[in-house]
């Protein structure tokens, strides 16, 4: 049985493995003790704030297995994107230089450092065991954050965003860094990486240019990376998609990996939850249904499960004794359900970054 629920100390050994397993290694989610400790305990803070409108928060949540009572996944939401320092992008523009006399005209494609996204909640530093990718339980862990968001919306941006990792070579570089930050920084892609892990990014915009970057300029092999994303996680980019984010013209400074949004009232996820009472029935006895994620209505105590969308003639969610008591919920009990199924991904650029 897996259920996502908040992370608490005790997942700190758990967290220390999925950061120095993460493939490839993430700048959000450091394998790094302190880190990862004082992440735990902001999470917790989050969980027990009133909060009437999204700051600095960070929800950190895990992934368990109860049959082998073994965390084996993570992934947080970040409130808001820049409440603490500004979250810094580069945002794909055209430039137009064009001569008269010449009768020259050419659009010449840029990238412009931009804050923008700070506004929006960010969700980010999902790790999962190589045990249940491809499962449900991935979709699981990295769709109960939206789940936990449609309950609590005071907390959170109306405009939801996840920066995907970037494109890396076979020698585990990043051909955009290589061609861009390495002239300014002297240090290579997986030594950036790491000291941004354990830091942040906004040091890296510190030091960049603050003029637009002409694509032309950059290095083949870089102009390709930008809004590619790792093949680890092209899976992960096509749920989103499905889900209803859409392609931005932000990328990562850092690797120019892509930088999906989409506005909360258009998902699948807020669109498609509902409330049902629950109603207590012998598993062997549930009718056969689609699954879908159900989740409880207790902030600090937050659960969410997979189990079967099976509604009685009254509207009732017919659960499981099981899947009822990690719930914490009892008969009578309204649950949030949405399903766990998506439609086709429509990959397209958000119509209001035109």
């Amino acid at each position: 049985m897996l259920v996502v629920r908040p992370a608490r100390p005790a997942d700190l050994p758990a967290l220390e493995r999925l950061a120095s397993s993460a493939t490839p290694r993430l700048t959000n989610l450091p394998a790094h003790r302190d880190r990862l400790e004082e992440r735990i305990t902001r999470s917790q803070r989050a969980f027990t704030r009133e909060v009437e409108y999204p700051g600095d928060e960070h929800y950190t949540f895990v992934l368990e297995d109860r049959e082998r009572n073994e965390v084996v996944g993570t992934a947080t939401i970040r409130a808001q994107a820049g409440a603490h320092e500004a979250y810094y992008t580069y945002r794909q523009e055209t430039l137009i230089h064009a001569s008269q006399q010449l009768s020259v005209r050419r659009e010449v494609q840029t990238l412009s450092l931009s804050h923008e996204v700070s506004e929006a909640t960010l969700l980010c530093a999902l790790s999962l065991h190589p045990r249940y990718k491809g499962t449900s339980a991935e979709s699981l862990l990295r769709r109960s954050r939206l789940m936990f968001i449609a309950q609590y919306p005071e907390r959170f941006s109306g405009i939801l965003a996840v920066a995907f990792p970037g494109y890396l070579d076979s020698e585990g570089e990043s051909p955009f860094w290589n061609s861009v930050g390495r002239h300014f920084f002297v240090r290579g892609y997986q030594e950036m990486n790491h000291i941004a892990g354990v830091r942040s990014k906004s040091f890296i915009a510190e030091v960049m240019p603050q003029f637009p970057l002409y694509l032309p300029l950059l290095t083949p092999q870089a102009r390709a990376a930008i809004g590619r994303e790792h093949p680890e996680h092209e899976r992960a980019l096509e749920e989103m998609l499905a889900e209803g984010f859409k392609r931005s013209r932000h990328v990562d400074i850092f690797d120019a990996g892509p930088v999906v949004k989409g506005e909360c009232e258009r998902l699948e996820t807020f669109r498609n939850a509902a409330w049902h009472p629950v109603r207590i029935r012998p598993g062997h006895a549930l009718p056969d249904a689609e699954p879908a994620m159900v989740a409880n209505q207790k902030l600090g105590d937050f659960r969410c499960v997979v189990a079967r969308y099976a509604l009685s003639p009254t509207g009732q969610l017919m659960l499981s004794s099981e899947h009822a008591e990690i719930l914490g919920v009892e008969e009578g009990r309204a649950v949030l359900v949405a399903p766990l199924a998506l439609p086709a991904a429509e990959d397209a650029l958000d119509e209001g970054e035109l």
